[in-house]
Protein backbone atom coordinates (compact mmCIF):
# COMPACT_ATOMS: atom_id res chain seq x y z
CA UNK A 1 0.00 0.00 0.00
CA UNK A 2 3.09 2.18 0.78
CA UNK A 3 4.74 1.76 -2.71
CA UNK A 4 1.21 2.93 -4.57
CA UNK A 5 0.84 6.07 -1.85
CA UNK A 6 4.38 7.11 -2.57
CA UNK A 7 4.22 7.07 -6.37
CA UNK A 8 0.94 8.86 -6.33
CA UNK A 9 2.71 11.92 -4.47
CA UNK A 10 5.50 11.32 -6.82
CA UNK A 11 2.72 11.93 -9.69
CA UNK A 12 1.14 15.12 -7.99
CA UNK A 13 4.85 16.76 -6.75
CA UNK A 14 5.76 16.80 -10.42
CA UNK A 15 2.77 18.73 -12.18
CA UNK A 16 2.31 21.22 -9.05
CA UNK A 17 4.46 24.17 -10.16
CA UNK A 18 4.54 25.72 -6.16
CA UNK A 19 7.05 25.71 -3.31
CA UNK A 20 8.51 22.99 -1.52
CA UNK A 21 5.78 23.70 1.59
CA UNK A 22 3.13 23.76 -0.69
CA UNK A 23 3.49 20.49 -2.17
CA UNK A 24 4.28 19.12 1.19
CA UNK A 25 0.76 20.57 2.37
CA UNK A 26 -0.87 18.70 -0.65
CA UNK A 27 1.12 15.57 -0.40
CA UNK A 28 -0.30 15.53 3.43
CA UNK A 29 -4.10 16.07 2.74
CA UNK A 30 -3.68 13.20 -0.10
CA UNK A 31 -2.19 10.68 2.56
CA UNK A 32 -4.82 11.80 5.01
CA UNK A 33 -7.70 10.44 2.43
CA UNK A 34 -5.66 7.50 1.33
CA UNK A 35 -5.43 6.31 4.49
CA UNK A 36 -6.86 2.78 5.38
CA UNK A 37 -8.16 3.47 8.14
CA UNK A 38 -10.33 6.63 6.77
CA UNK A 39 -11.22 4.52 3.81
CA UNK A 40 -12.62 1.96 6.17
CA UNK A 41 -14.65 4.83 8.05
CA UNK A 42 -15.80 6.24 5.29
CA UNK A 43 -17.00 2.56 3.53
CA UNK A 44 -19.20 1.60 6.99
CA UNK A 45 -20.60 4.92 6.76
CA UNK A 46 -21.52 4.95 3.08
CA UNK A 47 -25.15 3.55 2.41
CA UNK A 48 -24.91 1.61 -1.38
CA UNK A 49 -28.16 1.50 -3.24
CA UNK A 50 -29.04 -2.15 -4.47
CA UNK A 51 -30.57 -2.95 -7.59
CA UNK A 52 -34.03 -2.27 -7.58
CA UNK A 53 -36.14 -5.12 -8.07
CA UNK A 54 -39.33 -5.38 -9.42
CA UNK A 55 -42.57 -7.08 -8.35
CA UNK A 56 -43.93 -9.29 -10.99
CA UNK A 57 -47.73 -9.94 -10.04
CA UNK A 58 -48.81 -13.62 -9.74
CA UNK A 59 -50.19 -14.89 -12.76
CA UNK A 60 -53.99 -15.34 -12.88
CA UNK A 61 -55.35 -19.13 -12.99
CA UNK A 62 -57.48 -19.66 -16.25
CA UNK A 63 -60.40 -21.37 -15.61
CA UNK A 64 -61.34 -24.64 -16.83
CA UNK A 65 -63.03 -23.14 -19.85
CA UNK A 66 -59.98 -21.30 -21.11
CA UNK A 67 -57.67 -24.49 -20.39
CA UNK A 68 -59.73 -26.85 -22.65
CA UNK A 69 -59.73 -24.07 -25.28
CA UNK A 70 -55.78 -23.52 -25.06
CA UNK A 71 -55.49 -26.95 -24.97
CA UNK A 72 -57.12 -27.93 -28.15
CA UNK A 73 -55.46 -25.52 -29.67
CA UNK A 74 -51.92 -26.84 -28.77
CA UNK A 75 -53.49 -30.33 -29.90
CA UNK A 76 -53.83 -31.39 -26.57
CA UNK A 77 -56.49 -33.49 -25.08
CA UNK A 78 -57.69 -32.82 -21.56
CA UNK A 79 -58.76 -36.39 -19.81
CA UNK A 80 -62.60 -36.02 -18.65
CA UNK A 81 -62.62 -35.75 -14.13
CA UNK A 82 -65.48 -37.72 -12.97
CA UNK A 83 -66.92 -37.03 -9.24
CA UNK A 84 -66.61 -40.74 -7.94
CA UNK A 85 -67.37 -41.57 -4.31
CA UNK A 86 -66.73 -45.34 -2.40
CA UNK A 87 -69.06 -47.51 -1.62
CA UNK A 88 -69.41 -50.62 0.69
CA UNK A 89 -71.22 -53.21 -0.31
CA UNK A 90 -70.79 -55.20 2.72
CA UNK A 91 -74.14 -52.84 3.74
CA UNK A 92 -76.29 -50.95 1.91
CA UNK A 93 -76.64 -46.88 2.71
CA UNK A 94 -80.29 -46.70 4.35
CA UNK A 95 -83.19 -48.91 4.93
CA UNK A 96 -85.63 -50.37 2.60
CA UNK A 97 -89.41 -50.20 2.74
CA UNK A 98 -89.13 -49.60 6.60
CA UNK A 99 -91.51 -50.47 9.02
CA UNK A 100 -94.63 -47.73 10.11
CA UNK A 101 -95.39 -48.88 13.87
CA UNK A 102 -99.20 -48.43 14.41
CA UNK A 103 -100.26 -45.76 16.11
CA UNK A 104 -99.93 -46.49 19.96
CA UNK A 105 -98.02 -49.90 19.33
CA UNK A 106 -100.97 -52.10 18.24
CA UNK A 107 -103.37 -51.26 21.50
CA UNK A 108 -106.34 -49.83 19.24
CA UNK A 109 -109.54 -51.83 18.81
CA UNK A 110 -110.39 -53.86 15.48
CA UNK A 111 -113.67 -52.51 16.09
CA UNK A 112 -112.84 -49.10 15.49
CA UNK A 113 -111.93 -47.89 11.77
CA UNK A 114 -108.31 -46.78 12.90
CA UNK A 115 -108.00 -50.29 14.24
CA UNK A 116 -109.52 -51.42 11.30
CA UNK A 117 -106.68 -49.74 9.08
CA UNK A 118 -104.01 -50.79 11.61
CA UNK A 119 -104.77 -54.89 11.10
CA UNK A 120 -104.94 -54.80 7.42
CA UNK A 121 -101.72 -52.66 6.94
CA UNK A 122 -100.42 -55.64 9.29
CA UNK A 123 -101.42 -58.18 7.22
CA UNK A 124 -100.44 -56.97 4.10
CA UNK A 125 -96.81 -56.26 5.90
CA UNK A 126 -96.81 -59.76 7.04
CA UNK A 127 -97.63 -61.47 3.60
CA UNK A 128 -94.27 -59.17 1.94
CA UNK A 129 -92.61 -60.40 5.09
CA UNK A 130 -93.27 -64.15 4.57
CA UNK A 131 -91.97 -63.89 0.65
CA UNK A 132 -89.01 -62.13 2.10
CA UNK A 133 -88.65 -64.93 4.79
CA UNK A 134 -88.41 -67.60 1.91
CA UNK A 135 -85.27 -65.46 -0.03
CA UNK A 136 -83.60 -65.08 3.45
CA UNK A 137 -83.69 -68.78 4.58
CA UNK A 138 -82.39 -69.84 0.74
CA UNK A 139 -79.03 -68.47 1.50
CA UNK A 140 -79.06 -68.62 5.30
CA UNK A 141 -80.25 -71.63 5.90
CA UNK A 142 -79.53 -71.08 10.02
CA UNK A 143 -81.94 -68.36 9.86
CA UNK A 144 -85.46 -69.09 11.83
CA UNK A 145 -87.89 -66.65 12.59
CA UNK A 146 -88.93 -67.83 16.19
CA UNK A 147 -85.30 -67.97 17.56
CA UNK A 148 -83.94 -65.03 15.96
CA UNK A 149 -85.40 -62.54 17.61
CA UNK A 150 -83.25 -63.44 20.99
CA UNK A 151 -80.43 -63.53 19.11
CA UNK A 152 -81.39 -60.07 18.08
CA UNK A 153 -81.67 -59.32 21.75
CA UNK A 154 -77.99 -60.64 22.47
CA UNK A 155 -76.52 -58.70 19.27
CA UNK A 156 -78.27 -55.55 20.74
CA UNK A 157 -77.03 -55.68 24.37
CA UNK A 158 -73.56 -56.78 23.53
CA UNK A 159 -73.01 -53.89 20.91
CA UNK A 160 -74.37 -51.45 23.73
CA UNK A 161 -71.89 -52.76 25.53
CA UNK A 162 -68.79 -52.11 23.13
CA UNK A 163 -70.11 -48.07 23.15
CA UNK A 164 -69.75 -48.11 26.74
CA UNK A 165 -66.34 -49.65 27.05
CA UNK A 166 -65.32 -47.97 23.39
CA UNK A 167 -64.28 -51.53 22.15
CA UNK A 168 -64.38 -50.07 18.55
CA UNK A 169 -63.11 -54.05 16.66
CA UNK A 170 -65.72 -55.56 18.49
CA UNK A 171 -67.92 -52.92 17.80
CA UNK A 172 -67.20 -52.81 14.29
CA UNK A 173 -68.73 -56.75 13.68
CA UNK A 174 -72.10 -56.04 15.59
CA UNK A 175 -73.01 -52.99 14.00
CA UNK A 176 -72.72 -52.21 9.97
CA UNK A 177 -70.35 -49.07 8.04
CA UNK A 178 -74.06 -46.95 8.02
CA UNK A 179 -74.83 -47.49 12.04
CA UNK A 180 -71.43 -47.54 13.34
CA UNK A 181 -71.05 -43.72 13.08
CA UNK A 182 -74.83 -42.89 14.49
CA UNK A 183 -73.81 -44.52 17.39
CA UNK A 184 -69.95 -43.22 18.14
CA UNK A 185 -70.81 -39.55 16.93
CA UNK A 186 -69.86 -36.77 19.53
CA UNK A 187 -69.03 -39.78 22.34
CA UNK A 188 -65.56 -38.69 22.15
CA UNK A 189 -65.18 -36.74 25.52
CA UNK A 190 -67.99 -37.96 27.08
CA UNK A 191 -68.85 -41.28 29.90
CA UNK A 192 -71.42 -43.99 28.95
CA UNK A 193 -73.12 -45.89 32.00
CA UNK A 194 -75.46 -48.58 30.42
CA UNK A 195 -77.22 -51.41 31.82
CA UNK A 196 -80.05 -53.51 30.44
CA UNK A 197 -82.03 -54.67 33.48
CA UNK A 198 -84.89 -57.13 31.85
CA UNK A 199 -87.38 -57.53 28.98
CA UNK A 200 -90.93 -56.38 29.91
CA UNK A 201 -92.05 -58.39 26.58
CA UNK A 202 -90.30 -60.87 24.25
CA UNK A 203 -88.80 -59.81 21.37
CA UNK A 204 -90.70 -59.92 18.16
CA UNK A 205 -89.76 -60.60 14.73
CA UNK A 206 -92.58 -57.47 12.76
CA UNK A 207 -91.01 -57.14 9.66
CA UNK A 208 -88.29 -59.00 6.71
CA UNK A 209 -87.50 -57.37 3.74
CA UNK A 210 -84.93 -58.65 1.17
CA UNK A 211 -83.39 -55.81 -1.07
CA UNK A 212 -80.78 -55.72 -3.51
CA UNK A 213 -78.44 -53.31 -4.52
CA UNK A 214 -75.93 -52.33 -7.40
CA UNK A 215 -76.94 -55.86 -9.36
CA UNK A 216 -79.94 -58.25 -9.38
CA UNK A 217 -78.06 -61.04 -7.29
CA UNK A 218 -76.30 -59.45 -4.68
CA UNK A 219 -78.98 -59.39 -1.62
CA UNK A 220 -79.39 -57.86 1.82
CA UNK A 221 -81.55 -59.44 4.48
CA UNK A 222 -82.99 -56.59 6.80
CA UNK A 223 -85.05 -57.96 9.74
CA UNK A 224 -86.94 -55.36 11.79
CA UNK A 225 -87.40 -56.54 15.47
CA UNK A 226 -89.27 -54.66 18.29
CA UNK A 227 -87.61 -54.18 21.85
CA UNK A 228 -89.43 -53.51 25.01
CA UNK A 229 -86.76 -53.38 27.72
CA UNK A 230 -86.27 -52.06 30.78
CA UNK A 231 -82.47 -49.92 31.08
CA UNK A 232 -81.00 -47.26 32.54
CA UNK A 233 -78.50 -44.58 30.88
CA UNK A 234 -76.44 -42.08 32.12
CA UNK A 235 -74.27 -39.70 30.02
CA UNK A 236 -71.73 -37.66 31.90
CA UNK A 237 -69.04 -34.38 29.95
CA UNK A 238 -65.98 -34.25 29.67
CA UNK A 239 -66.16 -32.16 33.00
CA UNK A 240 -67.99 -35.03 34.94
CA UNK A 241 -71.19 -33.15 35.27
CA UNK A 242 -74.69 -35.48 34.17
CA UNK A 243 -75.88 -34.12 31.40
CA UNK A 244 -78.48 -37.08 30.26
CA UNK A 245 -80.32 -39.70 32.07
CA UNK A 246 -79.74 -41.25 35.47
CA UNK A 247 -77.76 -44.36 36.37
CA UNK A 248 -80.34 -45.14 39.09
CA UNK A 249 -83.51 -44.67 37.13
CA UNK A 250 -84.52 -47.75 35.22
CA UNK A 251 -86.63 -46.55 32.23
CA UNK A 252 -88.94 -48.55 29.99
CA UNK A 253 -87.98 -48.43 26.44
CA UNK A 254 -89.73 -49.17 23.35
CA UNK A 255 -87.76 -49.46 20.28
CA UNK A 256 -87.59 -51.06 16.66
CA UNK A 257 -84.23 -52.02 15.36
CA UNK A 258 -82.85 -52.87 12.00
CA UNK A 259 -80.64 -56.06 11.60
CA UNK A 260 -79.09 -56.81 8.63
CA UNK A 261 -76.53 -59.37 6.74
CA UNK A 262 -75.10 -59.08 3.14
CA UNK A 263 -76.96 -62.55 2.24
CA UNK A 264 -74.70 -63.33 -0.82
CA UNK A 265 -71.40 -63.15 1.16
CA UNK A 266 -70.98 -66.64 2.76
CA UNK A 267 -68.77 -64.91 5.59
CA UNK A 268 -71.85 -62.50 6.07
CA UNK A 269 -72.79 -62.31 9.77
CA UNK A 270 -76.00 -60.37 11.20
CA UNK A 271 -75.31 -56.80 12.09
CA UNK A 272 -77.50 -54.01 13.93
CA UNK A 273 -78.12 -51.63 11.08
CA UNK A 274 -80.70 -48.66 12.26
CA UNK A 275 -83.63 -47.63 14.40
CA UNK A 276 -86.66 -46.78 13.10
CA UNK A 277 -88.36 -44.09 15.24
CA UNK A 278 -92.04 -43.80 14.65
CA UNK A 279 -93.85 -40.41 14.29
CA UNK A 280 -95.87 -40.69 17.34
CA UNK A 281 -92.79 -41.52 19.92
CA UNK A 282 -92.68 -39.01 23.06
CA UNK A 283 -89.83 -36.75 23.26
CA UNK A 284 -86.60 -37.44 24.28
CA UNK A 285 -85.45 -35.55 27.45
CA UNK A 286 -83.51 -32.20 27.73
CA UNK A 287 -79.62 -32.63 27.52
CA UNK A 288 -78.30 -30.54 30.33
CA UNK A 289 -75.57 -28.98 29.38
CA UNK A 290 -72.40 -27.40 30.99
CA UNK A 291 -72.19 -23.74 30.57
CA UNK A 292 -69.56 -20.69 32.07
CA UNK A 293 -70.48 -18.31 34.01
CA UNK A 294 -68.43 -15.46 33.83
CA UNK A 295 -66.88 -14.34 37.14
CA UNK A 296 -66.57 -10.69 38.09
CA UNK A 297 -63.83 -8.38 36.89
CA UNK A 298 -61.16 -7.92 39.87
CA UNK A 299 -58.44 -6.46 40.36
CA UNK A 300 -54.64 -7.46 41.09
CA UNK A 301 -55.24 -6.94 44.65
CA UNK A 302 -58.60 -8.36 44.95
CA UNK A 303 -59.86 -11.55 45.93
CA UNK A 304 -63.58 -12.95 44.75
CA UNK A 305 -63.97 -13.63 48.21
CA UNK A 306 -63.05 -10.01 49.88
CA UNK A 307 -65.55 -8.53 47.08
CA UNK A 308 -69.10 -9.79 47.75
CA UNK A 309 -70.85 -9.86 44.69
CA UNK A 310 -73.53 -12.56 44.02
CA UNK A 311 -72.76 -14.43 41.00
CA UNK A 312 -76.52 -14.48 38.99
CA UNK A 313 -78.10 -17.79 38.46
CA UNK A 314 -79.25 -18.39 34.57
CA UNK A 315 -82.47 -18.83 33.98
CA UNK A 316 -83.54 -22.62 32.46
CA UNK A 317 -83.37 -23.09 29.46
CA UNK A 318 -85.02 -26.03 26.99
CA UNK A 319 -81.84 -27.65 25.37
CA UNK A 320 -81.95 -29.37 22.45
CA UNK A 321 -79.75 -32.10 21.09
Amino acid sequence: MAAPIGRLLQAVEQPLGRGLSANRQVCQGLEALLSPVKLCASAAIITVRTKKRHYVPPRKQDSSVDQEKAARAAGLVIRQQYMERPINISCTAGIFDPYIPPEGDARMSSLTKAGFKQRLEQTKQSAASQLAIRKVKEHDQEFRSKDFASKAQDIYIEAHNCLVNFDKVSLHKLVTERCYPDMVRGNRYKTIRWRFLQSLEAPKLVHVRCPDMVSKGNLYGQVTVRFHTQQTLAIYDRFGRLMYGNEDLPKDVLEYVVFERHLVNPYGLWRMHGKIIPAWAPPKDPIIKTIMIPAPKLEPWEEIEVKNIEIPKPESVQWSK
